[in-house]
């Protein structure tokens, strides 16, 4: 037995991205439907008018026939267009004639069409001619002028047409644009169809679809402030009970049951500043100190402040020593803090700090991100490993990284582990001076003050910290932070 032939691979025509949009392809097929139309007609009007001219000619050439057939039999002059078996006469007229029978035809005679008209007499052929150049010239004229007239036609309607395709197109780019708008978290996004506002207006299929999303984005941003403004409103109702627990916690007498009530009030309370700064980061109502840091220095104070708490980290510099970047540095270290300590929560030794340029990447070898997480992004409150977190901790994270203008971006690694890359906005260096003291022109105007109670003005990481996977961080205390909380 042979083996079987592997087929070789089809090469496909990649064709260019515009051809697939719906304007190319209305534009296609009108042009392929006019053509198609002007065709049509252009050949039954070519086709009567050539059959009346030819039919003409014909009659023309036949009583040209008769006179010439009554000269040759009263003996007179055939004249100039009769004759006895002509020269030029086709083979197939001549043949014609001689069985009996008349017959037209046309066909060239010394380079001119000629209608041809031929009949038997006496055993011979008598046969007449009639110029048809005037008549071949008619119908010539005729089908370039159905030409020129089609390709008018054909211009006309495809530019009418493409006018009203590009109409309709922009209406549905406007509402894919706003639907893109709202996806990224812009929910005042509307599309606001005049013909949705107006009921005066019929409304047509894009102007249903713009009201549907706009009705869609109502309803959702509707829906989102009502859980921000209870998860805010419940954590901070949860405040007050919580400091008076902590402080009777605080008056147990030594021992096992003590230690135990004050780590769950601990733990109760970074939670609930934990959704405090969610729900301040859902606003979009935070205000950041900007400025110029060196970044190795400040990656280095998180680092020595996680390995403090007795979880080794390695840091490796990987670009040049000096990168400076435009970043709050609190906000920062905030990010920085619960990266480490979620690799260390959840992935395996060793755990690693990267630097290489403005870009830091946190890199833990254990089984790495769930799949949704790298899908979907970190989601608050979802814990699928059966840890004692609550999914906020990377939420945090991320959150803080979009507010200082950093990108944030969860992947595996090949060979297995957890890798979160921070890319930081570089600062161009413009001229000299001390890098701390470079303010960007964005003075911090934060109103709140900095106290226990303000989330944005808490430690780096001040309690459990918790990941998207729904385990805790260990706690520790970070440098640069305006305070450690209580």
């Amino acid at each position: 037995m042979t083996a079987p032939r592997k087929g070789r691979p089809r090469l496909r025509l990649r064709l260019p991205s515009w051809t697939a949009t719906l304007t190319w392809k209305a534009a296609l097929f009108i042009t392929v439907m006019c053509c198609a139309l002007a065709a049509l007609l252009g050949a039954l009007v070519h086709a009567s008018v050539t059959r009346e001219t030819v039919e003409d000619a014909r009659q023309k050439a036949l009583i040209r026939l008769e006179e010439v057939t009554h000269a040759y039999e009263m003996g007179e002059p055939l004249g100039d267009y009769g004759a006895l078996d002509p020269p030029g006469l086709p083979e197939r007229l001549r043949a014609l004639a001689l069985s009996g029978q008349r017959g037209t035809v046309v066909s060239d005679f010394r380079g001119r069409p000629t209608m041809w008209a031929a009949g038997p007499a006496d055993d011979e052929v008598v046969a007449v001619r009639v110029d048809y150049s005037a008549s071949s010239e008619t119908i010539s004229d005729l089908d370039r002028a159905i030409l020129g007239s089609s390709v008018l036609a054909i211009a006309a309607t495809l530019l009418v047409g493409a006018f009203a395709v590009t109409r309709v197109s922009r209406r549905l780019h406007l509402t894919a644009q706003v639907a893109r708008r709202i996806s990224a978290g812009d929910l005042d996004a509307r599309v606001n169809d005049p013909r949705t506002k107006d009921p005066s207006r019929r409304e047509d299929e894009v102007a249903t679809v713009s009201g549907a999303l706009d009705t869609m984005a109502s309803t959702l941003q509707d829906k989102l402030l009502n859980e921000q403004r209870f998860t805010a409103d419940v954590a901070h109702e949860l405040r007050t009970p919580l400091t008076g627990l902590s402080a009777a916690a605080e008056l147990l007498p030594p021992g096992r049951p003590s230690e135990l009530v004050q780590d769950r009030v601990r733990t109760m309370r970074a939670l609930t500043e934990d959704l405090l700064e969610i729900s301040r980061l859902d606003t979009g109502g935070e205000t950041v100190d900007m400025d110029i840091h060196e970044l190795v220095p400040l990656t280095e104070r998180v680092v020595r402040a996680v390995r403090s708490t007795g979880c080794e980290t390695e840091l490796n510099i990987g670009g040049p020593a000096r990168v400076r970047v435009e970043t709050d540095q609190r906000r920062l270290e905030r990010v920085l803090a619960n990266l480490i300590a979620n690799a260390h929560e959840h992935g395996a030794r060793p755990v690693t700090v990267t630097i290489d340029g403005p870009v830091v990447t946190v890199r833990d070898h254990g089984t790495g991100y769930p799949g949704y997480l790298l899908e979907r992004g970190p989601q608050r409150f979802r814990t699928e490993s059966g840890g004692k977190g609550h999914g906020l901790g990377l939420t945090i994270a991320l959150g803080q990284a979009a507010v200082i203008g950093a990108e944030l971006v969860f992947a595996n690694a090949p060979e297995g582990g957890a890798i979160a890359r921070l890319t930081l906005p570089e600062y161009a260096h413009a001229g000299h001076g001390d890098v701390n003291h470079q303010h960007t022109g964005h003075p911090h105007t934060d109103p709140r003050p900095a106290d226990h109670d303000d989330p944005a003005h808490k430690p780096v990481d001040k309690g459990p910290d918790h990941d998207a996977t729904g385990h805790g961080t260990p706690r520790r205390d970070t440098p640069g932070s305006p305070d450690k909380g209580t």
